[in-house]
Parts: structure tokens; C-alpha cells; sequence
């Protein structure tokens, strides 16, 4: 039997009883599951207690109504008292709360994801929701403009992460006050203390330097908490970090504040719940968002591309930029987030048609991810990128926005050996294997400028996470304007009745693979070129009617072989497909500083390392 109405406004003792539901639902659910993280629930549920009786706007009928605030579970962990907030809310059943918890096909999963309604983003990867709730709020001042407001629960364990600073810094210097971040400060990790244990003062001295307001409380006192909110709720001008006083395990002697027992189900649950006082069923209503309507997404589906002449040298990036800049013409919804290298990713070229949708990250990279995942929780379609080699420092960002379901468009510059003097700190060799293992996800890299102006506008229409790969240096322009170029396909350049091998590349290496099958047609061998823009999903019928055909590959590819091209060449054959006898180029090596041209010769990815390969299997039956 409900003890309050949906309709009755809770008093302080009420949201305390609230706040002990919360610890017993919680305690349940980890119990009837046989694991899960009850202690790290009851620390912080007193201050859900507050937050959704009296400061959450949501309607959990509605969630999709732009008006909504959004809830982030930072500290993804706590998923019981997630739930056991649902079930408070009456969005979900006891039943299904306490049966199906942690349990295959449930959508109430270990840690929260969005197979439930109301959850943005997936989070239990420690430092990744506060960097997304920052998004959430730039999203909010700088493209919704819609009054919502962003909670953020966050763990003190999590506080150690560097992509937490990173949001720390974005926010305070965005001046969002849209934001409260509320941290949970139980002093425990999972294997002992934390590093500032309850020295509230360290966190808030660190906090205030990025530009937040703080507030220092205990975090089981109602009055408090709600004094707290309301306070972040009135500043203006800055972020607002609550840093609660808690005590893991609250009201459980067994686990209160006792090391050990993080990730567990409680020792009795039944005397647990006799301490706590016993179930509850508290239903509470949440305030309603005000009424609010989504931005238009006006665009002018009808605005040309770049096009650019056969026989030009054209960089990809390039084509990139002012392909991107036509997209967003066309589409009014495109958004596009760079890590302070525009001027050479060419991002800026979008910058200077559409600067109202164009966010500067800086140098961080984690929160340049998570933003964009952000930008897409509330609709906006996101390209979000930087130099290809950095990338690699957000790989648990698009980890995670995979496990979201979040359609992301990812783009990475000066990739490969071919970017010359640089050296190989800046040279990416390892991203296509990044990307190509993310599930769900889309890889591309194209060769020349009127392929990545048709792939650029084409990334938009798919679902996962995109990647396109572009060059530093300008290629040849070899395809004309009118060629089309579908994700999944690829493009055979030279075949004839007689070919002996095929050659295939993508990206700077079509080029060299095309002065290799010139050279030796002239020694009367006949090569098959096939260019694969689309190296997830690959195009496996043409490969394998290639590998019918001419029975030998060479396949050679600007990165190293784990992961790469010729993986993705291979993992076509098999499961009754006869594998063609095949010679792989790659970077094999670290490369060291030389012009473009010496690189790819260097390391045997150009024309004569292709040539001398090709030879050698024609020789071989």
C-alpha cells in the first residue's frame, strides 16, 4: 500500500523514509540477483530521495518530452538505486525489479544502458557520465536552448580519472549553469580508501579552480540536500558541484562504512532489512518538465558538394572540410566538435559556414567524444574528430557510446606513415583496427576528393559509429563527379579476362597500387586494382570473385597489419571460400621523420614494394 499519494508534496521525515526505500529496494534487488552494488547504493540514496521529490523535472511517461531534465548515473555501479528511483517513480514493477534484475534478456542490466527509456547513455565505465552530462548541458545553452537541467551522481573513486577534469574545465569555462554534479563522497572504493578519503575541502578546492560553485554537506541530511539543490538551481553563471558527506552502506551495521564489502550482496539481507525498517512502498510523482518544443532542423536538401577536376591533387581532408560545410547546408541538424585542430582537420571550413553548430573541445579528447555523444542523446547528428593518432586516447568513449546505441560520425586526419616529417608520435597506424572493432561500426577511407565529398553527406544515414579516415597530402584526383560510391561497396579500377593478382589498397595506397599495375602490365602481367573506400562492411562479393579470378592478393594499407585492411580483406574467405594465396603490406616498423614519398617506401607500401610482391606470387603456383 502506497504511504504517499502521487498527488502529496513529501515532508522531510517522508523523503527520509523515501531515502530508507531506496536502501531496501536496493539491498533486495543485489540480494535476489546474487550480486550487484548495494553499499555503494545506499550511500547516495538519501540524496536521490531529495532530488526526485523536489528538484527533478521528468516525465516518465514522456521520455523523449524536450522539456525533460536528464539523471546520469556517473557512477554507473549504482544501478539498484537507479532502479529502485524507477520503482519509486512507478516506471517500473517490483516484480520486474526484484526477478529480473542482472537477469539475461532484462533490461534492468548490471549497469544502467539505454534499453531502458529514461536512461541517456550507458555508464559503469567510471569517468565517462559527467563528462557527457557536461554535454548534455552545452547542448542545452548552445544549440536546444531549452531551460532542462543536467544531474549528475557521480563516485569519489571516479574523481581520480583525468576525463573528469577535462568536464570539470569544459563546464566551469562554458559557465554552464545548467549542471549540478553531485558527488557521492563514501570514502570507500572497491579495494579500500579512496585517495582524499572525506576530505570534502580537497575535492571542493580542486572543483572551485576550474570555475564551480561548491557546496559542502552531509549527504544524509534532507534539509541540507534540499538546500543544497535549491542553491545550485539559483546561481547563475557557473556549474554547481555538491559534495556530499556519505557513508557506504548507510544504516546496515554489517557494511556501514566497512572496507570489504564493495561489489557484493549484503552478508543477511533480512536482518538488513529489519535495521533499515523494513519494505516500503513509497510512490512518489515527479514534477513535470514545462512545456518545450525541440529546435527546427532547417536545411536545404537541394545544396551541391564540392566537386573537383580528374587529374587534380586534392588532400581527402580537404574535400572533407568543404564537404562537411555542404552537409551542413543540406541538413540543418549536423553538428560538428573538434579538438582544436580544425585549420588542419578542416572542420573549421564548417566553422565559418555554420558557427552557431560548431563546438571547439580543445585538447581533450575524451570530453571531445563524450559532447558528441551528448549532442546525439538530444537529437542532433554529430561529426566529431581530430588528428586520427589521438583518438586512440577516447577508445573507451566510443567503447561505451557503442554499448548506448549512439550514432556517431567520426572523422581522423592526417592518418598513416604519409604524413611525412612529423614522425610517428602524430602518424596513425593503429586506427582502423581501433574502429573496425567497435560493434556496429562503419570504417571508410577514401582516396581521392570526390569520393570523401560522396562519403561525408552518406555517414549521416547510418546507424553505430561512422569513422572516415583522411590524408594529410593531396592524391590525384581519379574519379569524376558523378561516380557513386555506396558505404559497403568498392571500386574495381583495372580488370581484364587474363588477370594474374590483384592489388588492393585504400586511401594513399590506391594510387601506388595503380602505378604498380601499370609497371607490370608493361612486363606483360596482368593485375586486377581494386580500391576498398569501404573497409567495414567490406565488399566481400567482389572480393571473392577477385580471389575466383586471380587467385592472389596483395593487399597494402598506410597502417600496421593487426587489424587492418588485409584482416578485413581475409576475414572474407573461409566457411567454404577458398582463400586466395596472399602477400600483406603494411607499416611494419616505427618510422622515424622523411618526406611522404620516402615513408612509403621506407616502410614497402609503395609502387615497388607492390610491384617486387605482385611478381613474386605470379611466380608462385
Amino acid at each position: 500500500m502506497n504511504t504517499a499519494s502521487p498527488e502529496k508534496v513529501l515532508t522531510d521525515e517522508e523523503i527520509a523514509e523515501l531515502g530508507q526505500q531506496l536502501r531496501v529496494d536496493s539491498v533486495r534487488a543485489a540480494a535476489a540477483a546474487g550480486s550487484g552494488h548495494p553499499t555503494s547504493s545506499m550511500s547516495a540514496a538519501d540524496l536521490l530521495a531529495v532530488l526526485m521529490t523536489r528538484h527533478l523535472r521528468y516525465d516518465f511517461d514522456q521520455p523523449t518530452h524536450p522539456g525533460n531534465d536528464h539523471l546520469i548515473f556517473s557512477k554507473g555501479h549504482a544501478s539498484p538505486l537507479l532502479y529502485s528511483v524507477y520503482k519509486a517513480a512507478g516506471a517500473i514493477s517490483e516484480e520486474e525489479l526484484l526477478t529480473t534484475y542482472r537477469k539475461l534478456g532484462s533490461r534492468l542490466e548490471g549497469h544502467p544502458t539505454p534499453k531502458l527509456p529514461w536512461v541517456d547513455v550507458a555508464t559503469g565505465s567510471l569517468g565517462q557520465g559527467l563528462p557527457i552530462g557536461v554535454g548534455i548541458a552545452m547542448t542545452g545553452k548552445r544549440l536546444d536552448h531549452l531551460p532542462y537541467r543536467t544531474w549528475v551522481l557521480c563516485g569519489d573513486s571516479e574523481l581520480a580519472e583525468g576525463s573528469m577534469w577535462e568536464a570539470f574545465e569544459q563546464a566551469g569555462d562554458d559557465g554552464l549553469d545548467n549542471i549540478t554534479a553531485i558527488l557521492d563522497i563514501n570514502r570507500l572504493g572497491q579495494r579500500g580508501p579512496t585517495r582524499h578519503g572525506w576530505d570534502l575541502d580537497a575535492y571542493g578546492r580542486r572543483i572551485r579552480a576550474f570555475g564551480w560553485h561548491t557546496v559542502e554537506i552531509d549527504g544524509h541530511d534532507i534539509d541540507a540536500i534540499d538546500e543544497a539543490m535549491a542553491e545550485a538551481l539559483a546561481t547563475r553563471g557557473k556549474p554547481t558541484a555538491i559534495i556530499a558527506h556519505t557513508l557506504k552502506g548507510k544504516g546496515v551495521a554489517s557494511v556501514e562504512n566497512r572496507e570489504g564489502k564493495h561489489g557484493k550482496p549484503v552478508p543477511d539481507p533480512d536482518e538488513a532489512i529489519r535495521e533499515l525498517g523494513g519494505v516500503r512502498d513509497i510512490l512518489v510523482r515527479v514534477s513535470p518538465p514545462e512545456a518545450a518544443e525541440r529546435p527546427a532542423h532547417d536545411g536545404d536538401p537541394t545544396a551541391a558538394l564540392p566537386v573537383y577536376e580528374l587529374g587534380s591533387e586534392v588532400a581527402t581532408r580537404e574535400a572533407f572540410g568543404e564537404a562537411l560545410a555542404a552537409a551542413g547546408t543540406r541538413r540543418g541538424d549536423i553538428v560538428v566538435l573538434d579538438g582544436e585542430v580544425g585549420d588542419s582537420t578542416k572542420a573549421e571550413l564548417f566553422e565559418k559556414k555554420h558557427p552557431d553548430r560548431y563546438i571547439e573541445c580543445y585538447i581533450a579528447e575524451q570530453q571531445l567524444i563524450a559532447t558528441a555523444v551528448a549532442t546525439q542523446v538530444r537529437g542532433w547528428q554529430p561529426y566529431a574528430g581530430t588528428f586520427a593518432a589521438f583518438l586512440t586516447r577516447a577508445h573507451d568513449f566510443l567503447r561505451m557510446a557503442a554499448i548506448s546505441r549512439t550514432d556517431l560520425n567520426i572523422y581522423g586526419s592526417h592518418s598513416g606513415v604519409s604524413i611525412g616529417e612529423d614522425g610517428p608520435s602524430q602518424m596513425a597506424v593503429e586506427d582502423i583496427a581501433m574502429m573496425r572493432c567497435i560493434h556496429g561500426s562503419t570504417v571508410l577511407y577514401p582516396c581521392d576528393a570526390n569520393q570523401t565529398a560522396k562519403l561525408v553527406p552518406a555517414m549521416a544515414d547510418r546507424a553505430g559509429i561512422t569513422y572516415l579516415r583522411t590524408t594529410r597530402a593531396g592524391t590525384p584526383v581519379i574519379y569524376g563527379p558523378d561516380e557513386e560510391f555506396p558505404i559497403g561497396g568498392s571500386k574495381v579500377l583495372r580488370s581484364g579476362p587474363d588477370d594474374q593478382v590483384t592489388l588492393i589498397g585504400a586511401g594513399v595506397t590506391v594510387p601506388q597500387a595503380l602505378a604498380a599495375a601499370d609497371r607490370l602490365a608493361a612486363e606483360g602481367i596482368h593485375a586486377r586494382v581494386i580500391d576498398l573506400y569501404s573497409v567495414k562492411p567490406v565488399d566481400v562479393m567482389t572480393l571473392r570473385e577477385a580471389a575466383a579470378a586471380t587467385g592472389r592478393f596483395v593487399t597494402v594499407e598506410d597502417h600496421h597489419p593487426e587489424g587492418g585492411i588485409g584482416d578485413a580483406v581475409l576475414e572474407s574467405f573461409g566457411n567454404g571460400h577458398p582463400m586466395p594465396l596472399t602477400t600483406r603490406l603494411g607499416v611494419n616498423v616505427i618510422p622515424g621523420s622523411a618526406t611522404p614519398d620516402e615513408q612509403l617506401h621506407a616502410v614497402g607500401i609503395d609502387a615497388d614494394a607492390i610491384t617486387a610482391a605482385a611478381r613474386t606470387l605470379v611466380g608462385v603456383r
